[in-house]
């Protein structure tokens, strides 16, 4: 099994608390080294939260603020540059610090979930309407390759690993998202039309550098197994025994397991029993110790930006204690 990061590597999800990009990179890049990340700051306010800051990516696809939520609009305006205002910050802040970096993770919102977030003019939501869907996976995928060549030209010598965040994606497939109304809910959305529209956004990162993130319960394994993705990154908590044979195959198909390990927001959590918590896991899925450290990478089991900036902070060390231990248990 083989990943870009190192055996014992471990990182976070995406946002953190607070509202300065430099500290936030200062401490990704202390405190989870062997696999950071750009940070997202959705408390600096509008315009920064993962809906907007994907929508800051999006290709020819305009979008606008309105009463009831983003919506697709004829013209690019003031919020969508708002949006890209606060990212074009949080580069210029990786750019400065990340000089030499081998690696860096960059997170966008996956199709599905930003389908069931952004509406049409005609306020339905965008996975109403096939042919508005694929447009915006193709605005999106493109938005994910220029991001990635953006980075790349800043950050000479640096690979980037991609991360589609899909935490939406169980209600679409299940047709439980609500309509705008809130008095019905949007039909489901075919396993046929989701899963090459998550391959669409994947393939733009090199294979071994795709990671799909979903904190939700009934994570559709399979189809993020077909998808193309070199990673799953779920919630530890979440995960039954009826998942089990899942995952199992996912380990055995080589791909990556990051297990959520530290709630997102404050709690009484310690590095050995965020440990144990994955060695039970990986003891009952069957697999040889000896493979755990290079198959699983311990994250927060979602954002950090919920929490405290302390206990974010002790988050983020004992992540790399975790995956440390995890590491040094095979020698």
């Amino acid at each position: 099994m083989t990943s870009p990061w190192p055996a014992g590597a471990a990182t976070g999800i995406g946002s953190l608390p607070g509202a300065d990009p430099d500290e936030a990179v200062r401490l990704v890049l202390g405190e989870v080294p062997d696999l950071p990340y750009l940070p997202e700051l959705p408390g600096r306010g509008f315009g920064a939260d993962v809906i907007a800051r994907t929508g800051a990516l999006l290709v020819d696809y305009p979008l606008e603020w309105q009463p009831h939520g983003w919506t697709v609009t004829s013209h690019s305006g003031r919020d969508q540059a708002r949006a890209r205002d606060h990212l074009n910050r949080d580069l210029d802040a990786i750019t400065e610090q990340a000089q030499g970096a081998p690696l860096l993770k960059v997170s966008v919102c996956g199709p599905m979930t930003l389908g069931a977030a952004l509406e049409l003019p005609n306020l339905h939501k965008v996975l109403t309407d096939l042919g508005a869907f694929r447009d915006l996976t193709e605005s999106l995928a493109e938005g994910a390759r220029v991001l990635l060549a953006e980075l790349g030209s800043r950050l000479a010598g640096t690979s980037f690993v991609l991360q589609v965040d899909e935490p939406g994606l169980p209600p679409v497939l299940a047709g439980q998202v609500p309509t705008p109304s809130g008095y019905g809910t949007v039909r489901s959305l075919p396993r046929s039309v989701a899963e090459p529209a998550l391959t669409r956004v994947l393939e733009v990162a090199p294979p071994g550098h795709r990671v799909v993130h979903c904190c939700a319960d009934q994570v559709p394994y399979d189809l993020i197994l077909g998808g193309g993705a070199s990673a799953v990154s779920v919630d530890a908590s979440l995960i039954a025994d009826a998942h089990l044979d899942s995952i199992g195959e996912l380990v055995e198909a080589g791909v990556s397991l990051w297990l959520g390990v530290f709630p997102g927001v404050d709690a009484d959590i310690s590095a050995v029993q965020a440990r144990d918590r994955i060695s039970r896991l990986w003891a009952k899925l069957g697999f040889d110790q000896s493979l755990l450290a290079g198959a699983v990478v311990p994250t927060p089991s979602c954002g950090l930006a919920g929490a405290s900036p302390p206990y974010a902070r002790r988050v983020m060390a004992a992540l790399t204690e975790v995956g440390r231990s995890l590491r040094d248990g095979l020698d």
